[in-house]
């Protein structure tokens, strides 16, 4: 058995620091999720012959377009964080 972590990493190895648009990514991915539970909740009665709901409900969907423009965000935040690290030869 060799001193390796199960990742092949070495023991001694700090995981590399989390980039500027990393939290805005995971707050993306939550409200996305937010907004993909409202919209099943909310679609739902009209396939089941249900009174549809109030149109708050219908708003609280628009949180699936918020996440992902959130998400995209944070995405283009870390390429550029990246870039502008200098590159270990």
């Amino acid at each position: 058995m060799s001193n390796e972590t199960p990742h092949g990493a070495s023991p001694g190895h700090r995981p590399e620091a989390p980039l500027p648009g990393d939290r805005l990514v995971r707050l993306g991915v939550i409200v996305f999720g937010v907004g993909a539970v409202a919209t099943l909740i909310t679609v739902a009665p009209l396939f089941l012959g249900l009174h549809p709901l109030p149109s708050v409900a219908y708003f609280v969907c628009m949180l699936m377009g918020v996440g992902f423009a959130l998400a995209a965000a944070g995405l283009l935040r870390s390429i550029r964080a990246q870039r502008r690290v200098p590159r270990e030869p």
